[in-house]
């Protein structure tokens, strides 16, 4: 019974003020689908999440949202008083299932008076038991505990749950109430590697409707049948799941190359017919071979007017070709190295640290890195990861020891604020670098990373997304021999982050990289560290 949902969407519009988020976008999910929608921060997938779940409506456009057994929605920031309980959260996401419960009732006590409620009974039942409906408090418990909440007093105030322990408490009692349409917004937050792995395998042998909005590569791969790519208030559909849909970027992306090397060929040949022809119209003789014969006017006319013909037809061709010219795909993303350039001392150390300590936040005794080596450090929440990396980059000084460091140094900061928010994109990209401004919006533009038309736009404009693409366009676009990167693919896009990895991969610098994207880590070579309580575990 959890297949019997009708889930579409046809040419629907959403805006918010002047705001235009979804553009006439269509698609439909096949019952039992495990969908994984996709897209920049700030493009529109909470929104399109919002529309399925009947949360906002659109604008223009049919949606057809029917689950008979239920639907449960987990958005991605809970509004829950801090005077209710864990209890009154798990009634909330249980509703469904305590509403046919007390229907229940209410027909029992019907056919214990004599009325014909058999019927209805039946079906109240049929439903309930579909939806294992018995053993629904069990499974909030059992949720709970592999989501890393066991014990949980039902009774305590949602005020003393952390944020992360209020989502995990929703999301534990939303997969308990078993309705045939789940809808999640970023379900992997706040999840260890444990709870992560529990929750692909519960939704991958969920019997009803996924449709989960994540960044989670990893998620995605493990869980996801189809992808749904939201993009330029656009929505596109995708097969195969995420291999499927990373197959199908490749071939848009060479695609896109082959269509723009037929334009640029198509260009360079009717150049080449303008400029052949008008050699060949100056080397048409201006004087008559034969005064008392009209064969050679004849001859230099029809030559003269065939060549001017051909200028002609190859120039309006020309005209055509250039009103609608086709972009070059945006140049595969790479982090450039240059020791030589940037000064460096390649027989020093890239990175040493002695004896240093920050406040409470961090302690380290030493920590040498050579030029080239990579090091990716893990460890919880609050170990001083993104201490260690401020400090490194200079921003940060040490209140004990000593910290140095040989050549340029990059920093991707987990908390990104390139430029100021009045500068345009375009302005704050070229903030403190050589060179026109008209050439710096060429190499903003080969990156990819913006739209021309958003090169104007504020820097306060953008989204989270947005400006994470910001400074990773600067930090690209000029070599450094240090790459400090503190969870570089939050924020970005899947396929975005695909290419960052790659271009991490082959990057000939030093590296320290700080990481809970499992995708991004389990690619990773080199050195392994691992920060508690702000201190490295084992030796550095």
């Amino acid at each position: 019974m959890l297949h019997r949902t009708q889930l579409s969407i046809a040419e629907i519009t959403k805006r918010y003020g002047d705001n235009l988020v979804l553009d006439r976008v269509s698609f439909t999910v096949k019952p039992g689908e495990k969908i994984g929608v996709v897209g920049d921060n700030g493009s529109g997938k909470s929104t399109l999440l919002r529309l399925l779940a009947e949360v906002e409506e659109p604008d223009n456009g049919e949606l057809t949202v029917r689950s008979p057994d239920g639907i449960g929605y987990l958005p991605q920031r809970l509004d829950l008083p801090d005077e209710q309980t864990a209890a009154d959260a798990i009634d909330l996401a249980l509703a469904d299932l305590r509403a046919i419960e007390a229907d229940m009732r209410q027909s029992e006590r019907a056919l214990a008076a004599g009325e014909d409620a058999a019927e209805a009974y039946a079906g109240l039942l049929a439903r309930f038991e579909a939806r294992e409906g018995w053993d629904a408090d069990l499974r909030v418990d059992r949720a709970c505990a592999a989501l890393g909440l066991p014990g949980l007093d039902r009774d305590r105030p949602l005020g003393t749950l952390s944020g992360g322990e209020r989502s995990r408490l929703m999301l534990a009692a939303t997969l308990a109430s078993r309705p045939a349409l789940l809808l999640l917004d970023e379900p992997s937050n706040d999840l260890d590697a444990e709870a992560v792995a529990w929750l692909e395998d519960q939704l991958r042998t969920y019997p009803g409707t996924v449709v989960a909005v994540t960044h989670d590569r990893a998620f995605l791969d493990a869980v996801t049948t189809t992808m749904i790519e939201v993009a330029d208030r656009k929505v596109r559909r995708y097969g195969d799941g995420y291999g499927g849909y990373l197959a199908a970027k490749a071939l848009e992306r060479r695609q896109a190359q082959e269509a723009y090397e037929r334009w640029t060929a198509e260009v360079d040949r009717q150049q080449g017919i303008v400029d052949a022809n008008v050699g060949n119209l100056n080397a048409i003789p201006r004087k008559l071979p034969m005064a008392n014969m009209g064969t050679g006017s004849f001859r230099a006319r029809s030559r003269t007017h065939g060549a001017g013909s051909r200028i002609k037809m190859a120039k309006q061709r020309l005209e055509r070709l250039r009103a609608e010219p086709v972009p070059p795909p945006p140049e595969p993303m790479r982090f450039a190295t240059d020791i030589a350039t940037t000064g460096a001392d390649a027989a020093q150390p890239a990175i040493e640290l002695s004896s240093v300590r920050v406040g409470d936040r961090l302690r380290l005794p030493e920590l040498v890195v050579e030029h080239g080596e990579r090091v990716l450090i893990t460890g919880p929440n609050g170990a001083g990861k993104t201490t260690l990396l401020r400090l490194i980059a200079g921003e940060l000084e040490p209140d004990e020891g000593t910290v140095a460091r040989s050549g340029a140094v990059g920093h991707l900061r987990q908390r990104s604020e390139p430029g100021t928010d009045r500068q345009s994109v375009l302005r704050a990209f070229a903030e403190g670098r050589v060179g026109t401004l008209e050439e710096h919006a060429e190499a903003l533009y080969r990156l990819g990373l913006f739209e021309p038309e958003r090169f104007g736009r504020p820097v306060a404009a953008l989204s989270v997304g947005q400006r994470r693409r910001l400074e990773l366009a600067r930090l690209v676009s000029r070599p450094v021999d240090v790459l400090l990167l503190d969870e570089p693919t939050n924020h970005l896009s899947p396929v975005l982050a695909e290419q960052l990895q790659e271009a991490l991969a082959s990057y000939t610098g030093t590296v320290v990289l700080v990481s809970h994207d499992r995708r991004l880590r389990e690619s990773f070579t080199g050195r392994r560290l691992e920060m508690d309580a702000g201190a490295l575990i084992g030796s550095p």
